[in-house]
């Protein structure tokens, strides 16, 4: 008999949308282990070559339905040092669920059907974090006076630090921002992804060695080569990308229109939803438009949302998109969300120019209709601007979500370090080495943006390459 998908709880519409504490549930024991038991543990899982750091997840899954908890946690971290995290935010309906055989192949993500991984592996990780479980070391002597400086504490640097601590090497993060984490903190909702299990993912490094050095922004602080030159032998960039991309129209400098890196910075990492409680303010409106249809405009949308809530205010937010749903890069997960909380999409739309208000600042958006031509470099149909269909929206607030190019500090204090027209840092796919010998380099800084399990899975290689290197 077909066992029907575990559906998990979430927090209900009419609370979640007045505050930033976290919408999805968890599985409990028993829903765990009803969901773990719809796995047909394939003799050859599909599934485990969708992950990018490689999980054993039959495995794993296996183990759950023993309800051996410990042992699947420790499945998990001998691939991933983030369960916690990534069955938060990770896209697994365009990985590991995508590949699962339950799952007609050519479809787009993953069918409701397939098994949830993801929720699985939260389950497995916050057991793990609730248990007080240590994380496995597997230090050896040899990698003892090993001593790597790792640049920036978003994902990539955090996991590439993991995996050389459990080895014994010695390793210290230099992350320019007060608080670590990087995206992590900064870019993801506390609703989305609390901060206590961030904190608790960080402790875990701290624990196997890994030494944080905050507010220290290497290219200025200290270049590469004097790094070399304080007796580091390796270094690891994981700058991540947070320079944001613009779209170039007229009107685009109006007060009241924010990137979503400074919109979301200034809400997650420094708490301005809770202003004046805390000091760092931030603006909404009354018509709000997200520009753009990945993860980080679903996120600023739904920040919108409660911060439109929390002013009192009419919930009016709407994302501006200019292909379909279909071809949306955002997790599913997320736009279902977004929807249920009551954001708007406006589809198959191009920004054309921003007008300003009679008080200042921008008052309306006018955009253009769009089709879908032949699919681009990205695989996904291009738009066309439709000429003569302008139409206008009320905007007295807009974030512009449209992506984030490679962070330059450090880059152009570097000019051996050889970049791509995106100024993404090339390396050698094999190893992720750099054009400098002893520079290595992951996540978001070499392939553009990316999900936290890809930067992840750079970070690996790159570490198990200065690891047989050392």
């Amino acid at each position: 008999m077909k066992k029907e998908p575990v559906k998990v709880k979430e927090a209900p519409v009419e609370i979640r949308v007045g505050n930033f504490e976290e919408v999805v549930a968890g599985y409990s024991e028993q829903e765990a282990l009803r969901e773990a038991s719809r796995c047909l543990q394939c003799k050859n899982p599909f599934c485990i070559s969708g992950c990018p750091v490689g999980i054993d997840i039959k495995k794993f899954i296996y183990h759950i339905t023993q309800k051996d908890y410990r042992s699947a946690y420790f499945t998990i971290r001998g691939k991933n040092n983030f369960p916690s995290i990534c069955g938060r935010v990770c896209p697994a309906e365009y990985q590991c669920r995508k590949a699962c055989v339950l799952t007609a192949k050519g479809e787009p993500f993953a069918s409701d059907e397939s098994i949830n991984i993801h929720l699985l592996e939260r389950f497995s990780g916050d057991y793990g974090k609730e248990n007080n479980l240590d994380t496995p070391g597997q230090k050896e002597a040899k990698f003892s006076n090993l001593r790597v400086a790792v640049v920036g504490s978003g994902p990539a640097g955090l996991c590439c630090a993991g995996e050389l601590a459990r080895k014994g090497a010695k390793v210290d993060i230099f992350e320019s921002l007060h608080k670590t984490g990087g995206v992590l903190r900064y870019g993801i909702p506390p609703f989305r992804l609390p901060w206590d299990i961030l904190d608790f993912e960080i402790n875990c490094l701290k624990k196997l060695g890994v030494n944080f050095i905050t507010n220290f922004l290497v290219g200025k602080a200290m270049t590469i080569k004097e790094l070399f030159a304080q007796g580091y032998s390796r270094i690891f960039l994981g700058l991540g990308a947070g320079v944001p991309s613009f779209l170039g129209v007229k009107g685009e400098n109006l007060a009241n229109i924010y990137s979503a890196n400074e919109f979301l910075t200034r809400v997650n990492l420094m708490s301005a939803y809770k202003f004046p409680e805390f000091h760092t303010p931030v603006n909404i409106g009354k018509d709000v438009l997200i520009i753009g249809g990945g993860n980080t405009a679903m996120d600023a949308a739904r920040v919108a949302l409660r911060l439109q809530k929390i002013k009192g205010l009419a919930l009016n937010t709407t994302v501006i998109y200019r292909r379909t749903d279909i071809e949306m890069p955002a997790r599913r997960m997320e736009i279902e969300h977004a929807r249920q909380e009551g954001v708007k999409f406006e589809f198959l739309a191009q920004p054309k120019e921003f007008i300003e208000s009679d008080q200042g600042g921008v008052g309306k958006l006018i955009c253009l209709r769009s089709k879908l031509g032949k699919p681009d470099s990205s695989g996904r149909r291009r738009p066309i601007n439709i000429e003569g269909s302008e139409f206008e929206l009320n905007c007295d607030l807009c974030v512009i979500a449209a992506g984030l190019k490679a962070n330059q500090v450090l880059i152009k204090e570097t000019p051996e370090l050889k970049t791509d027209a995106n100024s993404d840092v090339i390396v050698n796919p094999e190893n992720m080495e750099s054009s400098i010998k002893g520079v290595y380099a992951g996540g978001d800084i070499v392939g553009g943006e990316g999900t936290v399990i890809e930067a992840m899975g750079m970070a690996k290689k790159a570490a198990c390459a200065i690891l047989d290197n050392s």
